[in-house]
């Protein structure tokens, strides 16, 4: 098997998952980041690239991953930093996971929900049970949620995933409702994919977990998940079936982690060739404990120096993506990566099915542990304090802007003409239906400023106009 997957050409095109994640490719780029990483003049030219805004090769992402020069690691998080802000300003995207069942026949070696463990609790949410979830996330204030859910199919099936997003788009709860699904289930088919797309759902997320297709194989040793070529295969099946937002991810700490970013990139590019639309979202997760894990069974841990390096390099490399971190990191980590990549945060998280309401019952069904325990208003609070404005924004989704229509816009920059505005419109809803004094409090000067930020005279009015109508009663205006 080694020397099969040693061989396989690369090309970025093709559907095949053995050819746009070549592991030769993987291996030639880590050697040739290592032969290059005191090479000034090209380190120059790359960072120079980049800074045009036109991203970066996964070759030349792997050279500036292998830099260890203060100085240039300082370039790199100032260039991080100014596309940061030059794309997304300093708006960040909040949502919460929501977790329907941990039912699953997989045997994921570093994830509790593996069909083998006889210690956690099983769960499996019905419609009533959810929608009761849906109105506890709504009175915190979320519009967009990520469903969750383990892969069963007869526990868990395709119906079951698309009757809960409808039970979710159907609750409305005084000033609450979702107005945002992304899902996060296992690979499946075309026809299935075309169904979540008829279902309304945003983005459609799937973690690769490692790209090292040995290690893979070993971490995975039973179940449909197994089937490496089939998982990797996934967004094409899921772009072919008319989802066009998709989000990949990598488990940092699985395998190596150069190699899973170059991964990264490698299957960023390919859906660029094949589909013109690279990931909507780039998620990055690093390994944490969790019930019946070992986690010294995973030499390869991701420290936070190094965690703070592959947000920087994957920001300036695919700068047009959001870039999602979770609540397995902690407030300080979250705070060492929101200037320099991160876009979109999750707050007030339960990683239990059931846990927003039925704290007791869903006791020990847990996926991982969580390292951030701050309430939605908390953390609202705490990024408006840092100068960040808190986002409850969907517009894009339903107003069509998906994508290549999303991506002419983010990556020519012209998406934020339409982003502050809404971002500074759903904080106004949030701050009157659900904000406490303090996040209130927080938000008054940030808003007059930001409002006086935008470009156009125009748009500046409306929005003081909508803002003003939000706080007498009205809501979801957009752009």
């Amino acid at each position: 098997m080694t020397e099969e997957i040693t061989m396989t050409p690369y090309n970025p095109q093709s559907a095949v998952a053995e050819q746009f994640i070549s592991h030769a490719e993987v291996v030639a780029t880590l050697d040739y980041a290592a032969a290059h990483s005191d090479d000034r003049k090209l380190i120059a030219d790359i960072l120079q690239q980049a800074s045009e805004g036109r991203g970066l090769t996964h070759r030349q992402a792997a050279v500036l991953m292998e830099c260890r020069d203060s100085e240039t690691l300082e370039s790199i998080f100032a260039l991080a930093r100014k596309i940061k802000e030059r794309i997304y300003g300093n708006r960040i995207v909040m949502f919460a996971p929501l977790y329907l069942s941990n039912h699953c026949i997989n045997g994921c070696t570093y994830c509790p929900y593996h069909a083998t463990n006889r210690t956690i609790a099983r769960r499996k949410l019905t419609q009533e049970q959810i929608a009761a979830e849906v109105i506890a996330l709504q009175d915190m204030g979320h519009k967009r949620l990520a469903l969750e859910a383990g892969e069963h199919p007869t526990l868990a099936p395709i119906d079951y995933i698309l009757d809960s997003i409808e039970t979710i788009y159907s609750i409305r709860h005084r000033n609450g409702a979702i107005r945002r699904v992304n899902v996060n289930i296992a690979a499946t088919t075309v026809e299935n994919y075309r169904r979540l797309h008829d279902a309304g759902i945003g983005t459609y997320i799937l973690f690769e977990e490692t790209y090292n297709r040995e290690v893979y194989n070993r971490l995975h040793p039973s179940g449909p998940k197994s089937d490496w070529a089939y998982h990797t295969e996934a967004m094409d099946r899921a772009m072919e079936g008319g989802i066009d937002d998709v989000g990949i991810g990598a488990l940092f700490g699985l395998s190596d982690y150069r190699y899973d970013l170059v991964g990264l990139l490698m299957h960023a590019e390919h859906l660029e060739a094949r589909f013109g639309v690279g990931p909507h979202t780039i998620s990055v997760p690093r390994i944490r404990p969790a019930d019946d894990i070992d986690l010294t069974a995973f030499p390869n841990a991701v420290t936070d120096d190094v965690f703070r390096r592959i947000v920087a390099i994957l920001r300036i490399a695919v700068p047009y993506t959001g870039m999602i971190i979770s609540t397995r990191e902690s407030e300080q980590s979250r705070k060492a990566v929101l200037d320099i990549g991160v876009s979109q945060i999750s707050g007030g998280s339960k990683t239990t099915v059931g846990g927003y309401c039925d704290s007791n019952d869903s006791e020990g069904s847990e996926q991982f542990d969580i390292s951030d325990h701050r309430t939605l208003d908390q953390i609202v609070s705490w990024l408006l304090e840092l100068g960040y404005v808190p986002s409850f924004c969907t517009a894009c989704y339903r107003e069509g802007r998906t994508g290549d229509r999303f991506m002419s816009l983010a990556k020519s920059g012209a998406i934020a003409n339409c982003c502050t505005p809404n971002a500074l419109m759903t904080l106004t809803e949030y701050l009157c239906d659900y904000g406490s004094d303090s996040s209130r409090s927080a938000a008054k000067e940030i808003i007059t400023t930001e409002i006086e930020k935008i470009p156009s005279v125009k748009v500046r009015e409306i929005v003081k106009q909508r803002i003003e109508r939000i706080v007498a009663g009205e809501r979801d205006f957009r752009f």
